[in-house]
């Protein structure tokens, strides 16, 4: 036998999906060319290495094993084809196929029910010209015998398998059957004495090396068809195996769903409790303990979080939801999980996401956000000082770069940059966010310049280009990079990094905490985006994590507020204002790459950005000639640019504390300019005159309103900033648009800038106080804690909150006409539960619309489509799915925060009442 195969059954629906999983397509048997599109297909995907060329190969496209294959399933036995050409070997040849079943089935079974239960074919192929040669070599080469094997199913034209004469039966011919296994298919062995008889001793020892090799080739073929059942008998138990373990993986699943549900809904209310109880009068050493225990019981859910997320991917059963999302406002709201953390520490964390990047992409924003974060985490974790970069580029621009630079060894771990100002300190020499090393030089400036220059080629025309780019169908791949200066990776540990549950050593969990699973999720998910991850990290330099993940755009003939209409959606969250657009700004940093980072912030909100790295190159920007006769006359003066109404200035423009002099600086720089003018007056004569020259000169008074961009800020230094020239608002990074918008409300003095400082920086423009005041809202849960805490959390933000223990009683509370705006509905409740409540819900509002079509009635209460948001603890993604199926808005899982109740109430309602 030649080999044993097994083909698969593929129907055509799943052939994408198959040929998806197996990284191949299917191909035609004999051409080797993609297979046409037919109703089922038989691949090769396991063979002996004697029949691996088969992998990929259709069975049925080959017309002898086609009736086989068809023939076998149909009848439950083994089927054996006609005598064919080999594929290889183009010797003739017979292959011996049995049908393997999904199931076990009666010796009586229908032919269809054999059919539907077919999970694949396992074929033996017989080379019977090689397997009669190698027997019969001996006897063959002594020129005595002449041997033919015939396949006589149909006797009158018998089929040669081997022999290249047709041996006629005669006195001098030995006939002998064969059996293949096949009762449907008979067989026989002719020998004859090519010459006259021989003598009587030579005759009988002929006959009896034929009766030999007859004996030896019927037992070579009795034992291929042993051979070939036992197979089959293994693929069936392998396939019995198999579903008992898919079987378990799904038990272990729900298993751990439910478990889950059991320890987060009594964490829902310890959580709930201990941040309500943070908001009473406590003294200082209560109000620490109750947020010690917070910190611990938050720790205890993300652990619980990751567990479960680590065993479904273990079993395949996470999914990728596909929706439209805006990438940079999943990147917002990462910052504003750590601004905390950064800014306690002093680290500077920013986020810059290329202009060719589309606004709105199509993918899974959760498991987007989950990467980041915890890749953004563990850079917070392993970070005490310099600086955490988020970098997302299009992949296809990267490796253009990189391709051009192969050979070259531009690396900035040993450039250091250009001085544009006073270096106060060895740790900020390098040309980075921070001016601290970095350990991948793939993020150098000079690629980042490179990068900067394409998306200024692309700008020109920006809005024309940005959606003449964006009508282009198909995948986005990008290239996301965490870069951090923090401790870096130890290289005898780094092959195990994306182990779940492994750490560089048992230290790293006593001085970090962690249980190092993060990263073994994130590689996971990223492969779920037809993706990879990488790093590159260097021992007290730092890490660099990069993945790339393939997302489709969105088509461009549907409008933004289409895509906000939908209820499966992650867009920003009001829309960021359009107040500022046009304006023109000045940034001011000594450090490029960033500089950049702020201006690409400030472009987000329509403002036209100018920067400067030097006091002298801002004063250059901020004068302008004014001519009061002709060009080059006494009459042609120099006055402040009018256009330019805000300069941004950064902490540590040149060093940590040269804010504090840059308004000296500039004004040094203005008046060399205007000593060297044709007024003639030296800079000594401008300082005596100021205040007293003619209209169109500027004085010290007249400077532009300055602002500082800083990370952290002690109370010396918030009590300088106005001495030193600067507006009273301080922009805190990290910086996210909606930050910087709300601070320049507040400078400029409109839409809602009379709040507070502190609220700004905190919340953005719509906090929860302002999107829940006077709201009125029903809980729905028949945990009586849950309640407690639902409606304690939302009465905090002052929402009007009523509760219900079922869900009958919820159908009855929202039945149309009613007052309510929102529902909180808990999904897991006996006797109804929260999916068929709101179906029911959902049937009367429809109800409700016919019954005022008909008049019947004329207000609807509050609202014709009441959102409902489904809280749960069961995080398992089916939940999720279900949730959007039967009718419901949104989904929040228990016990949620104050970001995720955010984003979950903003899209349905905002503003003041």
């Amino acid at each position: 036998m030649s080999g044993v195969a097994f083909a698969e059954r593929v129907l055509h629906a799943n052939r994408k999906l198959f040929e998806s999983a197996h990284g191949w397509t299917i191909k035609e048997m004999y051409s080797k060319d993609l297979q046409q599109d037919f109703d089922e297909y038989a691949p090769t995907t396991m063979s002996q290495k004697s029949l691996s060329y088969l992998t990929s190969l259709d069975m049925m496209s080959g017309q002898e094993d086609r009736e086989n294959i068809i023939r076998a399933r149909e009848l439950g036995k083994g089927a054996l084809t006609k005598p064919f050409r080999l594929l290889e070997s183009k010797h003739l040849g017979v292959v011996f196929t049995f049908a393997v079943y999904c199931t076990d089935l009666h010796d009586d079974a229908k032919k269809e029910d054999r059919i539907k239960a077919t999970a694949g074919y396992l074929g033996g192929a017989f080379d019977v010209e090689t397997l009669v040669e190698n027997l019969l070599r001996q006897m063959a080469g002594s020129q005595i015998i002449a041997v033919n094997v015939y396949d006589i199913t149909n006797e009158t034209m018998p089929l040669v398998m081997y022999g290249h004469t047709n041996v006629e039966k005669s006195k001098n011919t030995y006939v002998s059957s064969l059996d293949f296994g096949d009762p449907a298919r008979r067989h026989e062995m002719r020998c004859r004495f090519k010459e006259d008889a021989l003598p009587p001793w030579t005759a009988i020892s002929t006959s009896i090396g034929i009766f030999v090799i007859a004996f030896l080739v019927g037992h070579m073929l009795h034992a291929s068809r042993n051979r070939i059942d036992k197979v089959e008998e293994n693929c069936r138990i392998f396939q019995e195996l198999k579903m008992r373990a898919d079987d378990a993986v799904i038990a272990k699943s729900q298993f751990l769903a439910t478990v889950s549900h059991e320890i987060r809904t009594p964490m829902n209310g310890v959580l709930g409790m201990l941040n309500m109880l943070t908001n009473t009068r406590l003294n200082p050493a209560q109000l620490d303990y109750a947020r010690t225990a917070l910190a611990s019981g938050k720790a205890l859910i993300n652990l619980i979080n990751e567990v479960l997320d680590q065993a479904k991917i273990e079993s395949g059963r996470v999914e990728l939801e596909h929706v439209p999302f805006d990438l940079r406002a999943i990147l917002d709201d990462v910052l504003s999980l750590f601004h905390g953390q950064s800014r306690d520490s002093g680290i500077e964390l920013a986020v810059y996401v290329s202009a060719k990047v589309p606004k709105i992409l199509v993918g899974d924003p959760g498991r987007f956000r989950q990467i980041i974060t915890n890749l953004v985490g563990n850079s917070i974790k392993f970070t005490e000082a310099g600086h955490i970069f988020v970098c997302v580029h299009l992949n296809e621009d990267v490796n253009n770069l990189m391709d051009g630079d192969e050979g070259e060894a531009d690396d900035t771990l040993d450039g250091e940059v250009e001085s544009a100002g006073p270096l106060t300190d060895m740790n900020y020499r390098f040309n980075t966010l921070s001016g601290r090393e970095t350990a991948d030089y793939r993020n150098s400036w000079e690629m980042f310049e490179r990068l900067l220059a394409q998306e200024k080629s692309h700008r020109s025309g920006v809005d024309q280009d940005t959606r003449n780019y964006c009508d282009l169908n198909g995948a986005v791949n990008l290239v996301i990079s965490v870069e951090d200066t923090g401790v870096g990776i130890p290289l005898h540990v780094q092959d195990r990094v994306f182990m779940p549950f492994m750490q560089a050593d048992s230290s790293t969990s006593r001085n970090y905490g962690g249980t190092g699973i993060g990263l073994s999720i994130s590689r996971s998910l990223v492969d779920l985006m037809s993706g990879e991850m990488e790093f590159v990290s260097h021992p007290k330099v730092g890490s660099t994590f990069t993945f790339t993940a393939e997302l489709q755009r969105v088509p461009a003939n549907v409008p933004e507020h289409i895509l906000r209409e939908g209820r499966n959606c992650y867009l920003q969250t009001p829309p960021l204002t359009t107040c500022f657009q046009g304006m023109r700004v000045l940034v001011v940093d000594g450090r490029k790459v960033r500089c950049e980072v702020t201006r690409h912030h400030l472009q987000r909100l329509g403002l036209r950005v100018e920067v400067a790295h030097t006091p002298g190159e801002a004063a250059e920007l901020l004068t302008t000639t004014v001519d009061r006769g002709n060009r080059g006359s006494r009459d042609s003066q120099r006055s402040f640019a009018t256009d330019i109404e805000l300069i941004f200035v950064d902490k540590d423009a040149w060093g940590p504390g040269t804010w504090v002099n840059f308004r000296s600086l500039l004004t040094e720089s203005f008046i060399g300019q205007l000593s060297h003018n044709q007024s003639g007056l030296t800079s000594y004569q401008y300082r005596s005159a100021a205040g007293r020259l003619p209209n169109g000169y500027p004085t010290l008074n007249s400077m532009k309103k300055m602002v500082l961009v800083a990370t952290s800020m002690n109370e010396m230094e918030l009590s300088v900033v106005k001495a030193s020239g600067f507006v009273d608002t301080v922009v805190r990074k990290p910086l996210r648009a909606s930050l910087v918008a709300a601070s320049l409300e507040e400078i400029l003095g409109v839409g809602d800038g009379g709040r507070d400082q502190g609220q700004n920086l905190q919340g953005g423009i719509n906090s929860l106080q302002n999107l829940l005041t006077g709201k009125r809202i029903l809980v729905v849960d028949d945990n009586p804690v849950n309640r407690k805490v639902a409606a304690g959390a939302l009465n905090k933000y002052g929402a009007q909150v009523d509760c219900v223990n079922s869900g009958r009683a919820a159908i009855q509370s929202l039945k149309p006409p009613h007052n309510y705006d929102a529902c909180f509905m808990d999904v897991q409740m006996p006797e109804m539960d929260g999916f068929e409540a709101t179906r029911l819900i959902r049937k009367a509002e429809a109800a409700a619309v016919d019954n005022w079509q008909a008049g019947r009635f004329s207000s609807f209460g509050r609202r014709l489509h009441v959102p409902i948001l489904a809280m749960t603890a069961d995080v398992i993604q089916a939940t999720s799915e279900e949730c959007m199926r039967c009718g419901m808005d949104g989904y929040v899982a228990k016990p949620f925060d104050e970001h995720h109740l955010y984003q979950a109430v903003a899209k349905h309602f905002f503003g003041p009442n």
